[in-house]
């Protein structure tokens, strides 16, 4: 979740220097997200109570946004990418949700 987090922000920064200039307010929504989502993965990381539920808003606030920016760069709706994030995010939230219950003495986990 870090490296998404980290990513989106870098994108924002580069589409804010580069001649594919967004909006402003998308930029900004889009490093503010990447940034709170390095957050939410901290969160997430130490069993936070609520920290996955907010990595997983933060996600789809991500995904939304890159559904416009790709109106915006492409002109249409390119659905493949955003196959592909979807399952990126799904993934990410899998692999938190099933390792923070084996760490925790869930599934599969004990507890020393």
């Amino acid at each position: 979740m870090v490296g998404y987090g980290l990513y989106s922000i870098v994108v924002g920064v580069t589409d804010l220097v580069s001649a594919h200039q967004l909006e402003l307010v998308v930029d900004l929504a889009l490093m503010a997200l990447g940034a709170l989502l390095v957050v939410a993965a901290a969160f997430v990381r130490v069993q936070l109570p609520g920290g996955l539920a907010l990595a997983i808003g933060l996600m789809l606030g991500l995904q939304t946004l890159a559904i416009h920016n790709t109106l915006h760069f492409y002109g249409s709706f390119v659905l493949a990418p955003q196959f592909a994030r979807g399952v990126v995010a799904l993934l990410l939230v899998a692999l938190a949700f099933f390792g923070g219950r084996s760490a925790s003495g869930g599934v599969g986990g004990t507890r020393r």
